[in-house]
């Protein structure tokens, strides 16, 4: 057995802190005092430094000068900002897994969007969350571009945390709507219809930017 270094020591403090920020442990705007959280996994300060240092490039943490560090929010003009990258790239990456599209790959996405609709019904919303983002990781995964997927994968995740409460916040019918929304996507990529299949992704990206919106503290005044 290889001896952990701290460079994978700080690898891993990077993976818990970060799923625990997209999966609402730490809502926006917390603070993530370095002792605590170090004694939290049973490490030193350092990797946790190191941790909070690389989330906050990631956008996921705000580094505040002599006050340490909270969970990143997110205001409406960002919101805009990230959401309309993420159509460019992610319609680039419809494009990319048209062209690798393969039958086992369509039976592994319908299979996941299956289980959306199973998790739509019974009004899991958890479980729904955590689906979408297996559906977009295996859809990624076809474009065989590594840059184009760490690009995409680091944009969500920057309004995960976010995401994950606004499908908690959905209404049944609405639920059912989000999980059809990505056998609409599976169909359009299937079919070969490249202007269907861009607009789709278009339209699923706007539909979730406009959810997170609405969840979002109103401007205080002189926000403009």
């Amino acid at each position: 057995m290889e001896p952990v270094t701290d460079k994978s020591l700080a690898d891993r403090v990077v993976d818990q802190l970060r799923d625990a920020i997209q999966n609402g442990a730490y809502a926006p705007g917390d603070r993530l005092v370095e002792r605590r959280l170090a004694a939290e996994l049973g490490v030193s300060h350092i990797p946790v430094r190191e941790a909070l240092t690389r989330l906050a490039e990631e956008g996921l943490v705000e580094r505040l000068p002599r006050r340490g560090s909270r969970v990143a929010a997110i205001d409406a003009k960002e919101l805009d900002d990230l959401s309309s990258l993420r159509v460019v790239l992610e319609q680039y990456v419809v494009e990319r897994a048209m062209q690798n599209w393969t039958a086992e790959a369509d039976a592994t996405l319908r299979a996941i969007v299956a289980e959306m609709e199973e998790a739509a019904e019974a009004g899991d919303t958890s479980r729904l969350f955590d689906l979408d983002v297996r559906f977009h990781e295996q859809l990624w995964a076809l474009t065989d571009h590594a840059m184009l997927v760490d690009l995409v994968a680091q944009l969500r995740g920057r309004i995960s945390l976010f995401l994950r409460a606004a499908t908690v916040a959905l209404e049944p019918q609405a639920l059912k709507a989000h999980a059809a929304s990505h056998a609409a996507l599976v169909d359009a990529i299937a079919g070969g219809d490249r202007p269907t299949a861009r607009e789709a992704m278009a339209a699923h990206i706007q539909v979730a930017a406009e959810r997170i919106e609405a969840g979002l503290p109103a401007p205080a005044d002189g926000d403009g």
